[in-house]
């Protein structure tokens, strides 16, 4: 494919965001090129795909107005309908919810949101590295060559060390960025409940974060864990923890004893909510470069699509001179900030209850399971709250 030397849109990165905001501004009348580094859409895999259910995503972001993509999807992207999701706390006393959603096959359904883009008039080019932003050109070297292409409006789509944040200057500031280091296995032939999500807690086997299994069907899972480099201890590696997770956890163990490892994915999870900008004159970013992430557990997919379709209307509205690109800032925040922002305030509450089990324990015992499944979408209840701040000061 030979680009043209300019587009209405150019977007970086064709995941969920990307993909999203590449739709809605070609629907919007915008020209748009959709660039990935990849050579496949949606290959390797980077995360592991819970989606909620579209009601419960609304019910718990009540001003957001959903994409269609994150409300209707073909079966063929689904690898496992939801119905429970479990909390173990270090005691193994278990709380359960009931949740709807699916376990997605990510490939596929990245495959599926990029082909909804091109069905819009959307150009795309995979394998298509962005080596650097100057103003309004952006200059891409891969398979199809080198190019310098002029857009009047850049989505930053591009992942939590996103070129174009940096280049733009409206990156979350080192000392502000807090992440977390996902490291996760595809695994087939375990004895797990295959229509519920588990998700376990506990500082010996997962310091700061937590473990999860989330099943595939047939006997398939994905395994893994979301750690805190800062909260481990000197040495320790993710693969160290989740090794040990998966062979001496009590209640985990036995589930994944035969568990044969298929495929291994890793990443970084921003989780310190989205830096104090995330548009200027000419560019905007978008999901988990503009932070877009629940911090509690680590969700993107429904904030990172939220955003990106509030990200292609107004560059497609910006090009064609009816609004300015910060207005995206102003539309994305009212539509689900609040929901980020009390997210980043748990997970600093739990800070310091997940370096003790004890306090762990005593969190989860006087927390409901509605009240579990309320603060895991981004919901902080005042009770709640109260609670873990007393919890805090006790173990000072």
């Amino acid at each position: 494919m030979i680009p043209k030397t300019s587009y209405d849109v150019i977007v970086v990165g064709a995941g969920p965001a990307g993909s999203t905001a590449a739709l809605h501004a070609a629907k919007n009348g915008a020209s748009v090129l959709l660039l990935d580094k990849k050579r496949e859409i949606g290959n390797p895999i980077q995360c592991a795909g819970f989606l909620p259910d579209a009601s419960e995503v609304q019910a718990l972001m009540p001003e957001a107005r959903l994409p269609d993509t994150l409300k209707n999807y073909p079966d063929s992207c689904v690898l496992q309908h939801i119905k429970t999701q479990r909390i173990i706390p270090p005691n193994g006393s278990v709380k359960e919810f009931a949740v709807r959603g699916t376990v997605l096959d990510r490939r596929r359904y990245d495959q599926f949101l990029a082909e909804q883009a091109a069905a819009a008039g959307t150009e795309l080019m995979v394998k298509t590295r962005v080596t650097g932003v100057e103003g309004t050109t952006v200059e891409t070297s891969g398979v199809f060559g080198k190019h310098a292409l002029k857009a009047k409006a850049i989505i930053g789509a591009d992942g939590p060390n996103s070129l174009v944040a940096k280049s733009k200057g409206i990156a979350m500031k080192p000392e502000l960025r807090e992440t977390s280091v996902a490291l996760e296995y595809q695994v087939r032939n375990v004895d797990i409940d295959p229509d519920a999500l588990e998700m376990y807690f506990g500082k010996d086997y997962v310091p700061g974060g937590y473990a999860w299994i989330f099943p595939e069907g047939g006997g398939r899972a994905n395994v893994g864990i979301g750690i805190r480099s800062g909260m481990a201890e000197k040495g320790i590696s993710a693969k160290d923890y989740l090794h040990h997770f998966m062979r001496d956890h009590p209640l985990a163990a036995p589930k994944l004893k035969n568990a044969v490892i298929m495929n291994v994915i890793a990443g970084i999870i921003p989780i310190n909510g989205a830096p104090a900008n995330t548009a200027t004159a000419d560019s905007l970013i978008v999901g988990d470069a503009a932070g877009h992430i629940i911090a509690t557990n680590g969700g993107g997919i429904p904030p990172a699509m939220i955003a990106g379709k509030i990200a292609g209307e107004t560059a497609a509205e910006f090009a064609t001179g009816k609004c300015k690109l910060e207005a995206y800032e102003r539309r994305w925040r009212a539509q689900f900030g609040e929901a980020l922002e009390t997210s980043v305030q748990a997970r600093q509450i739990m800070d310091g209850i997940m370096k003790s089990d004890v306090l762990m324990n005593a969190a989860f015992k006087f927390i409901s399971p509605e009240q579990i499944k309320v603060m895991q979408c981004g919901k902080l209840p005042g009770t709640v709250k109260l609670g873990l701040q007393a919890l805090s000061r006790g173990k000072k």
